[in-house]
């Protein structure tokens, strides 16, 4: 299969496997391929101009993502998008893991970690924000790492590892739900800066419950954008 449009030059700093990777999920995430269509390695890496190993390589870890699956025999194929079902079950999944790793992070924040984290607020504001994924992949790292860093600081390395493994599916949620850019971000850069008061001020019980407000308004938009898809374009609902 050869792509319908060129994947975007990667910056020449990265190295060759990075720099195909970088250009393969922006592919992907701007939708240049439908769910479950095919993706042929020999025809990437031709339009690509690179061999075949990079394009190997970097579908294996976009593989990590849910973003595209392997075929016994057949390669690799766009994943499907989630259904609102999973959408649902996805969500429940991130509340019971990052209510309680909040919690946990406000009793032991330190000032280092404060500075990270509201460093991320701040890259998501300046952020451009859509509408391809060039466009607002810096929000979208920017927004992640916040979760991340944040999951990571309630000090449970068995919780921070089951939110890395859970992390890999909100990349499919995402696919599910680009097209228009980030629609919601001046909502969500709110409720991060909210669950940052909380943690500034080490309060566990406001933090687990920004969280759950945070999550479930992430999860109240999500819905509500993917009932637009086929009518109104597709949107990003970030979290």
């Amino acid at each position: 299969m050869a792509p319908r449009t060129v994947p975007p030059t990667a910056p020449a700093r990265e190295s060759l496997a990075d720099s195909v990777h970088s250009s393969l999920l922006a592919w992907l995430m701007d939708g240049n391929a439908g769910p479950g269509e095919p993706l042929s390695i020999d025809g990437l890496a031709r339009t690509l101009g690179v061999s075949p190993t990079p394009v190997r390589e970097a579908m294996a870890r976009i593989e990590r993502t849910g973003l595209v699956e392997r075929v016994a025999m057949r390669g690799y194929r766009v994943a499907g998008l989630l259904t609102p079902a999973e959408v649902e079950e996805l969500m429940d999944a991130r509340l019971l893991l990052e209510c309680h790793n909040a919690a946990a992070a406000a009793a032991r924040v330190d000032d280092a970690l404060l500075a990270r984290l509201q460093d991320t607020v701040r890259r998501m504001e300046d952020a451009p924000k859509g509408p391809s994924f060039a466009d607002y992949q810096d929000y979208h790292r920017a927004d992640n790492e916040f979760h991340r860093l944040l999951n990571r600081a309630g000090g449970n390395t068995f919780l921070a590892d089951a939110f890395e493994a859970l992390n890999g599916q909100v990349q499919r949620f995402r696919l599910r739900l680009v097209g228009d850019g980030v629609t919601d971000a001046e909502t969500a850069i709110e409720e991060h800066g909210a669950l940052l008061r909380a943690l500034r001020a080490r309060d566990s019980a406001a933090a687990a419950d920004l969280m759950r407000e945070h999550l479930e308004a992430v999860r109240s938009r999500a819905l509500a954008d993917s009932a637009a898809v086929g009518h109104h374009g597709t949107h990003e609902a970030q979290g």
